[in-house]
C-alpha cells in the first residue's frame, strides 16, 4: 500500500508540475467556494484509498503554482527537480539533525554547507545552523546579541533597562522578534533611509547619541541586504563603524541578497557584511530550493553554545560536541534542510550558481529598462536586487495587481514607500527568461486599460 501511494503522488506531482506551463495561475477564489468544493472537515471513520487518492490530487491542482513563470508576488526561486528529490529523501529518511548519532552522514552534510556560506561572507572563524525562515534565524542572531550585551538576562530575566533596535526598512520580523524577546516592539526605531531605500548613517548616528542622552540602552542594529519591497542593500560598512563607536551588535539580514555573495558580478552589493556580528542567509529565495533553508551566521564561534546551549544527557550522550548541532539550536527536533542545499550546490558547482544569480539579476535590470522604454509606465527606482518597482501611469496599482490575481493572469503584489504606491514584482525564479518579463509587462499594461 505504501509504494502505491507513494508512486500515485509521484503522478499527481507530475500533473502539477505539467500544469506550470497550462495553467499557471490558480484562479482566485473566496473561502466559501473552496470549502463548498472540498470535503476539508476530518471524519471519524476516515477515507478509503482511492477517495483519498482523489481528494489530494484535486487539493494538490487547486495550490497556487508559485513556480510558474507567472508568479511574481513573493521571493520563490522557482522549481528545481535535483533539489525537489533531495527534499523527498530528506522525508523518506526522516532523520533529525540534533546529534550525530541519529544524522550519521547528513550531519556532516550540514557542516559543508555551513561552512562554504561562511566562508561566502568572510567569516573565517565563525559558526552557523539552519533555522525555518529567515524570521527565525533574525530571532536567534537577536537573542544571541541581546544576551551578549546583557550578561545577567539568560538565567536572571530582564535587568530592567530599556533597550532598543535599529533598523530602516527592514523586515518585520525584526518588530515581531523584539516583542517576543522581551525588548518591545515600541523600542524599535526606524530609522529614515536615503533615495534607494538605503539606511542613512549619519541619522542612525543621531539617534543614538539621542537615546544614550535620555538613558536608554542601544543594543542592535539590524542592516538590510535586500530589502523586501525596495531590494535595498544597506552600507555595511557605514553602519558597521557606527555600530562599533557605541559597542552595539550588527546583524544583517540577508535573507535576500545572501545570495549575491555567489556571484563576481554581485558580490559588491555584499560589501563590509564579513564586518558584522552576524548575518542570516536564505537559501530559500535566490538559491531555488524548496521552503525552508535558511541560516544565521556568526562571526565568532562558540556564540551558539554561549547563549543557546541546554544540556540534555537523553539525548547528547556521544560525539564531540563539534558532531552534535543541537546544541547550538533554538530547536531539538528539526529537518534536513541542508540536503536540498548540498544537492543543489554540488550539481551546479560554484560557476553555476554564479551563473543562475547573474541571470535573475540581470533579467531585473532588463525588466527595469523596458518600463523606462515605455512612455505609459515609471520606474520607482533603478532595481538593486530582483524586485522591480513601478507604477503604470494615472492607474492605481493596487486596483492593477487585484484584476491580474481575480483574472487568472498572474500573481503580483504592490508596495508602498515613501508616500507612493506602486506594483512590486520580484523576479527570482531561474527559469523566467525575457519572452516571460514582455508577457509580463503586457499584462499589467491590459490590466491598466481594463480597470
Amino acid at each position: 500500500m505504501d509504494l502505491s501511494i507513494l508512486q500515485q503522488t509521484l503522478q499527481i506531482a507530475e500533473k502539477y508540475i505539467a500544469a506550470d506551463q497550462t495553467d499557471p495561475v490558480v484562479p482566485h477564489r473566496q473561502p466559501a467556494e473552496w470549502l463548498a468544493d472540498f470535503d476539508l472537515p476530518i471524519s471519524q471513520e476516515g477515507m478509503p484509498e482511492e477517495a483519498f487518492m482523489q481528494l489530494l490530487e484535486n487539493v494538490t491542482m487547486a495550490t497556487n503554482k508559485t513556480a510558474s513563470t507567472a508568479f511574481f508576488n513573493q521571493l520563490y526561486g522557482g522549481r528545481n527537480m535535483v533539489a525537489v528529490a533531495a527534499e523527498i529523501i530528506s522525508v523518506i529518511t526522516n532523520v533529525s539533525l540534533y546529534t550525530y548519532k541519529v544524522g550519521g552522514l547528513q550531519i556532516l552534510i550540514e557542516k559543508e554547507v555551513i561552512a562554504q556560506m561562511l566562508k561566502k561572507v568572510g567569516f573565517e572563524n565563525g559558526e552557523g545552523a539552519f533555522a525555518p525562515g529567515g524570521s527565525l534565524t533574525n530571532l536567534v542572531a537577536m537573542a544571541v546579541a541581546r544576551n551578549e550585551k546583557s550578561q545577567t538576562i539568560k538565567n536572571m530575566g530582564h535587568d530592567g533597562r530599556k533597550y532598543i533596535v535599529y533598523s530602516a526598512e527592514g523586515h518585520y520580523s525584526i518588530t515581531k522578534n523584539a516583542g517576543l524577546l522581551g525588548i518591545g516592539r515600541s523600542n524599535v526605531k526606524k530609522i529614515n533611509s536615503d533615495s534607494m531605500g538605503r539606511m542613512d548613517p549619519e541619522k542612525l548616528r543621531k539617534q543614538i547619541q539621542t537615546d544614550l542622552q535620555q538613558g536608554l540602552r542601544p543594543l542592535i542594529v539590524v542592516s538590510t541586504a535586500g530589502t523586501t519591497v525596495m531590494g535595498a542593500f544597506d552600507q555595511f560598512e557605514e553602519v558597521d563603524k557606527i555600530a562599533k563607536e557605541f559597542d552595539l551588535w550588527h546583524h544583517v539580514d540577508g535573507a535576500l541578497g545572501g545570495s549575491a555573495l555567489l556571484s563576481e558580478r554581485y558580490k559588491a552589493l555584499m560589501k563590509g557584511c564579513h564586518l558584522a556580528d552576524s548575518v542570516s542567509w536564505n537559501a530559500h529565495k535566490l538559491m531555488g530550493v524548496p521552503l525552508t533553508a535558511s541560516v544565521v551566521m556568526f562571526k565568532e564561534k562558540g556564540m551558539m553554545k554561549k547563549h543557546i546551549s541546554e544540556r540534555a544527557e537523553y539525548l547528547f550522550q556521544s560525539d564531540d560536541e563539534d558532531l552534535n548541532p543541537g546544541i547550538g539550536s533554538i530547536q531539538c527536533g528539526r529537518h534536513n534542510d541542508a540536503l536540498k542545499v548540498w544537492a543543489m550546490w554540488k550539481w551546479l558547482g560554484h560557476e553555476g550558481y554564479e551563473k543562475r544569480i547573474n541571470h535573475i539579476f540581470d533579467l531585473t535590470k532588463y525588466a527595469a529598462e523596458k518600463v523606462k522604454s515605455d512612455p505609459s509606465m515609471r520606474l520607482i527606482l533603478e532595481p538593486q536586487c530582483v524586485t522591480l518597482c513601478f507604477q503604470v501611469l494615472e492607474k492605481s496599482s493596487i486596483e492593477i495587481c487585484n484584476y491580474l490575481n481575480q483574472h487568472g493572469m498572474a500573481k503580483v503584489g504592490y508596495g508602498e514607500s515613501k508616500g507612493e504606491t506602486f506594483i512590486r514584482a520580484a523576479f527570482p525564479n531561474h527559469n523566467l527568461t525575457e519572452q516571460d518579463i514582455d508577457r509580463f509587462l503586457e499584462m499589467v499594461k491590459l490590466a491598466g486599460e481594463k480597470i
